[in-house]
């Protein structure tokens, strides 16, 4: 399908790429692909058991003695897929196709995010004609679930002390920091008891979701958040007993749908259909300038005796899901524009004995994201739920003397006419982690044009993608010292 783009190699590589099943934690093949890339080519090679690999290349003529440069990306991707989709991304990689200057895939995510990086280095370590310094290219797993491989990769043997991180989506722009983060799992029991009533389908849809970084700021509806305040309101006017409850499967995604099984009294169905065109009315005046396709769908059933969570244990479970902090928390008083603190509810469950919520945090001051985890811990415990935190990772420090920055815009100006942006983002990138494992990392992160990344509308832009080629093949020719 891309065969006919150029630059061929690069095109050809994020191709077969995308047919490579490789969501986060599912990694092994992609790696595979890669390993057998350093073998075919005659390549040094280190692939651990987390499925992170390192490849070597020496530098080119007249660059063999120039100090190394890292280039760095993340094998895995998010899946996520249409509603109704029968695309299973666990067994099958995306299928792109291309429309005009985009790139996209049917029915799924993409994988730009940050399948380009992969595609951008193999075109690199292909070709016998581009000069460049000694290479040692760092691809991590799980980035998008905890930075997991970045945490656990052992970088020991490495020599370099610059790295072009290959994970931005927006051209122009030349990242040199991010925040830190982590997640909060929120666990509450669900006592089952056998009740009889009729069964009600809730389902919230039609919203735009996003990147849970990159896009927190833009007034977009959570689902799940939606959901809480639905059933909270229901619960306060009409017995009801869940019996199952989900939204969302990445921590990192603004859930886009949220759905729900209730059983509730017959003699209430008209009250609680009234009830739910009026809350989907509220959504859509609260909304309706961002999501214009907010629906809260409704189905009622048949008489049934289910075994539901009832009383206490649902009350507490809706209580947490109502007051859960989600969205921005704080902005930053030291970069204008700049979110400094946000959560993002990005994944609720009912199980058979348990309730499971999973909340993101990101925050470009520590003690900030602390406080915000103990908030949460706090609401967690008094709901009567337990607490646990994973994948923390530190964010990126702006490096006020970076030269490889420097470096950076004195070729953007010369290429692009233009300044480029330097920018410290709020999205997690894996340059902090880096940064603790070698003392004096220069870093900075560039990337092409990639849009609604984590979402089925993801799509990446052809121009954007040849243009950041060309600009990352002339860093590396002004890399000789």
């Amino acid at each position: 399908m891309l065969s006919h783009l150029e630059p061929k190699q690069v095109f050809s590589y994020f191709e077969q790429i995308c047919r490579i099943p490789h969501g986060s934690g599912n990694t092994r093949q992609i790696s595979d692909f890669v390993v057998d890339f350093a073998k075919s080519h005659g390549l040094s090679y280190i692939q651990d058991q987390w499925n992170n690999v390192i490849l070597f290349q020496p530098g080119t003529k007249g660059y063999e003695q120039s100090p190394p440069v890292i280039l760095q990306g993340h094998l895995d991707m998010v899946c996520e897929k249409e509603p109704g989709s029968a695309a299973d991304l666990q067994t099958k990689g995306p299928d792109p196709v291309q429309e005009g200057d985009w790139i996209r895939a049917k029915e799924t995510t993409l994988g730009g995010d940050d399948g380009i990086a992969i595609a951008y280095c193999l075109a690199l370590l292909d070709s016998e004609e581009i000069p460049h310094p000694p290479l040692e290219v760092v691809f991590t797993t799980d980035e998008e679930t905890g930075m997991d491989g970045a945490v656990n990769i052992d970088l020991s043997m490495l020599k370099g002390k610059r790295l072009i991180n290959l994970d931005s989506e927006e051209e122009g722009h030349i990242l040199c920091g991010c925040a830190g983060g982590l997640c909060c799992d929120c666990r509450f029991p669900a006592k089952r008891t056998e009740k009889k009533g009729i069964l009600l389908t809730l389902r919230i849809e039609g919203l735009l979701g996003g990147h849970s970084g990159t896009e927190i700021h833009k007034h977009r509806a959570n689902a799940n958040v939606l959901m809480g305040r639905l059933l909270w309101g229901l619960s306060r006017k009409f017995p009801l007993g869940l019996y199952r409850l989900e939204g969302g499967s990445k921590d990192n995604v603004i859930p886009a749908a949220s759905e729900a099984v209730l059983l509730v009294r017959k003699e209430d169905q008209q009250q609680i259909d009234g009830f739910c065109r009026e809350t989907e009315e509220t959504f859509s005046g609260e909304y309706g300038a961002v999501e214009s396709q907010i629906h809260v769908f409704r189905s009622f059933g048949e008489p049934a005796a289910l075994d539901v969570v009832w009383g206490d244990d649902a009350a507490g479970i809706l209580d947490f899901l109502f007051c859960a902090p989600n969205g921005v928390q704080e902005m930053s008083g030291d970069i204008e524009g700049l979110v400094e603190t946000s959560c993002n509810l990005g994944v609720t469950f009912l199980e058979q004995d348990a309730f499971l919520a999973r909340i993101s945090l990101r925050s470009s001051v520590h003690s900030r994201k602390q406080w915000l985890a103990d908030r949460i811990r706090a609401l967690t415990e008094k709901c009567g739920g337990s607490f646990l935190t994973c994948g923390d990772y530190p964010g990126w420090e702006y490096n006020r003397d970076s030269s490889l920055r420097k470096l950076l815009q004195d070729i953007f100006v010369k290429r692009y006419q233009r300044e480029p942006k330097l920018e410290v983002i709020h999205a997690g990138l894996e340059c902090g982690i880096f940064c603790q494992k070698i003392p004096g990392l220069d870093c900075v992160s560039i990337g092409p044009d990639i849009l609604d990344i984590h979402t089925p509308k993801e799509r990446l832009s052809v121009s954007s993608t040849v243009r950041v080629w060309d600009y990352l093949l002339e860093i590396l020719k002004n890399s000789r010292e």
